[in-house]
Order: structure tokens, then sequence, then C-alpha cells
């Protein structure tokens, strides 16, 4: 009598699955490699202050016009910055967002009536 089903592997579904999580990890590293050497910039004020990030979330760069330069308004300077830094902060995360939820989609796309795995991608 022969066994009907599972014979020692996994059903073809769940192989091709298994290879599908394997290939998005893989494109998801490469993908993060190449963002950690991408740089975003920002600017506030106008263009008075310009900000640029790293894929690795430091900030590498930052220019100020001297025009934006008042030592009786020192706040104003110190707002212009923290704005420019946030903005290429977010520029940078929506990117990688992006890209990453792109890879993902491509798994949950091919899994038919699986559906999204409760939210997890």
């Amino acid at each position: 009598m022969g066994k009907k089903g599972f014979s020692g592997g996994m059903p073809g579904n769940m192989n091709n699955l298994m290879k599908q999580a394997q290939r998005m990890q893989r494109q998801m590293e490469e993908k993060q490699k190449e963002l950690e050497t991408k740089e975003w910039e920002a600017t506030a004020g106008g263009g008075a202050v310009k900000v640029r990030v790293s894929g690795q979330r430091e900030v590498v760069a930052i220019e100020i016009s001297k025009d934006v330069v008042d030592p009786d308004d020192v706040e104003m300077l110190q707002d212009l910055i923290i704005a420019a830094v946030n903005e290429a902060l977010r520029n940078m995360e929506a990117e990688t967002n992006e890209a990453m939820s792109g890879i993902a989609g491509g798994l949950t796309g091919g899994l038919g009536g699986l559906g999204d795995f409760g939210g997890l991608f």
C-alpha cells in the first residue's frame, strides 16, 4: 500500500514558497546594502540650511547660508537645522520603506488564498 500525501519532502507549493522567501531575503539584503550607501538631501528656510543624511541614518553634511546666521536669533537657525534634518530622514525612511515593501509584496502577491500572513508584510 502506497502512502498518499507527503513523501518525505515538502509539497510543491510549500517548496515554491520557501524559494520565494529565500529570494526575497536576498533581494532585501541587497537593497539594504544599496540604500546604506545612498544619501538624501533636504533644505529649510528657502535653502538657507541644507542637510544630507546617509542610509545609515547619519547626518553627513550640513550647509548653512551666511545670511541666516543671526547672533540675535540663534533659535531660528536651530529650528531650520532641525527641520532640514528631519525632512532628510523622512525622505530616506520613505524610500527605504517603499523599496522593502515592493520586495515583500512580491512574496505576498504569489500566495493566492493565503493572504498577507496576518499583516506581517
